[in-house]
């Protein structure tokens, strides 16, 4: 079967699964209320690859069937550019807001099979050929995956990666003559009442002696065992008008038991082998990936300037005040676009064929968004001020009585009418203060890991030679000048006051 359409993708969910929402155990995921609106949204994504098929799908490499571009195996710069193009057009019909669409696990999936090869290492052979056998099936049959990898906190004192002898964390248990039984939990599974599968693959390193958590597979939703606990729903009726987001863009995220579930052989990828788990995520995962995750980060920027500029367009705000915050989130959207752009310039092949875009400035963007989107949200909320919560509902509207008053005292500048001004504020409520907004904020921080964190692994993964060397060329020259007698012109070139000038001598 190639490339699904959203009818397609709505049968699917009526699959067996045990997903959980706010208490309830649900038997329709695509019509309960707290998951239709987002079922109905990503159905239009998979339609979306139809009608705009020149630029999302492409044929398999080896049947010819249509595929979604986001299932290529990148081999140029080229294709890195063509891919680019499918997944702005998928992330400009969310506006960034749905940070799991199935191009997420689409390109990291591309991209293991495209990297077999580190699969392979530590006699995993077997595991990497299950791997290339199933993103081939992704691919073909179009279906939604979803992951999850972390592991659950319950005393940070241990730390993040798992030891011998932890029973929350996912971990083998058995062999069975089809495959393994593993038990324990993981977090957090996005978009998971909507998948088909799951995956499990590399989080943190673990330690020495762990290899009964060093596990990575894909398995259907409704295998036995396997339990959804979903937060709290942040998805809200169906006006488009009230709600113009969370009704459509609650992605959910859920927490997820391994009841003793059984893993087939031919879908395990790792199978307690710890020095492959180890090794796998290390090169060109993280390239890979946010090639997409940035791409739709900067179309949220984007989408977040927009909405900044059209608040203050509707009141006639032309504030110096207002005027310097929409030129923040403004020079935020174009670092995130010209980082993109350098990665996917620089790009060069990682081994075994395979093109990423070059990892710097991703990972650069990638530690500073965590700051940067909270940052917007705040900077339209001092923007928007109380008109975000002065936004009369649809019902509102529809009343004779109240509909001329409305319209008379919450009108917008320049003849703009009240139900304009209704409709941009009330988009900006549900992208800055609803309970979808808080989430969003959330995901953005940690859904890569913190800032913090990701500022150490830049730092860590940054080249330092040229920094290096313009160092040691300033100190070259400050000894040039002491070997000719002035060590007071050095002094001051270094910087250095007299007192540690005359401790470094």
């Amino acid at each position: 079967m190639p490339a699904r359409t959203g009818k397609e993708f709505l049968a699917g969910l009526k699959s067996p699964r045990e997903v959980w929402v706010d208490g309830e155990k649900i038997t329709d995921v695509a019509a309960h209320p707290a998951l239709a609106g987002a079922a109905a949204t990503l159905a239009e994504v998979y339609d979306l690859q139809h009608q705009a098929a020149d630029i999302c799908l492409m044929p398999d490499p080896e049947t010819g069937e249509p595929v979604n571009i986001s299932h290529m195996i990148p081999r140029s710069k080229a294709d890195l550019e063509r891919r680019h193009r499918g997944l702005r057009h998928i992330a400009e019909y969310t506006v960034g807001l749905m940070g799991r669409t199935p191009d997420y696990m689409n390109v990291t999936y591309a991209g293991f099979a495209g990297r077999a090869d580190e699969w392979a290492v530590n006699g995993n052979d077997n595991g990497a050929a299950n791997l290339v056998a199933y993103q081939k099936f992704l691919a073909r049959k179009d279906i939604a995956l979803t992951h999850t990898i972390v592991h659950p906190t319950i005393d940070k004192a241990l730390g993040d990666a798992p030891a011998p002898g932890n029973d929350v964390a996912l971990h083998k248990v058995a062999d069975t003559e089809h495959g393994i039984i593993v038990r324990g939990a993981r977090i957090l599974a996005t978009l998971a009442p909507f998948a088909d599968e799951l995956a499990v693959y590399p989080a943190v390193p673990l330690p020495e002696g762990a290899d009964a958590y060093a596990l990575a597979f894909c398995i259907p939703m409704g295998t036995p065992g396997l339990k959804f606990l979903c937060r709290d729903r942040c998805s809200t009726n169906r006006s488009r008008f009230d709600n113009p987001l969370s009704s459509r863009f609650d992605e959910q995220d859920a927490f997820v038991i391994f009841d003793d579930v059984e893993v087939p052989r031919d879908r395990l990828f790792i199978n307690s082998n710890w020095v492959a788990y180890n090794t796998v995520m290390t090169t060109g995962w993280y390239p890979n990936v946010m090639q997409q995750t940035m791409i739709r980060a900067q179309t949220k920027l984007e989408f977040a300037y927009g909405l900044g500029c059209a608040m203050a367009e509707i009141i006639n705000d032309r504030s110096p005040a207002t005027s310097q915050m929409l030129g923040e989130i403004w020079t935020y959207s174009e670092f995130a676009r010209a980082a993109v752009r350098a990665a996917e310039t620089e790009a060069f092949e990682y081994g075994n064929g395979v093109w990423f875009p070059n990892g710097g400035p991703l990972a650069a963007l990638r530690a500073a968004l965590p700051s940067w989107f909270p940052r917007v949200g705040e900077i339209l909320t001092l923007i928007g001020s109380h008109n975000l919560i002065a936004t009369p509902a649809e019902a509102q509207f529809d009343d004779p009585g109240l509909r001329p008053l409305i319209e008379r005292y919450l009108r917008g500048a320049k003849e703009v009418s009240a139900r304009d001004r209704a409709r941009i504020f009330r988009l900006a409520w549900d992208f800055v203060g609803s309970a979808l907004a808080g989430r969003n904020e959330l995901y953005e921080r940690f859904y890569l890991a913190s800032g913090q964190r990701n500022y150490a692994l830049a730092h860590a993964l940054a080249p330092r030679e040229r920094g290096k060397r313009l160092v040691s060329q300033i100190l070259g020259i400050a000894a040039r000048i002491a070997s000719e007698g002035g060590e007071e012109c050095e002094r001051h070139i270094m910087g250095l006051p007299r007192s540690l000038w005359e401790m470094r001598k």
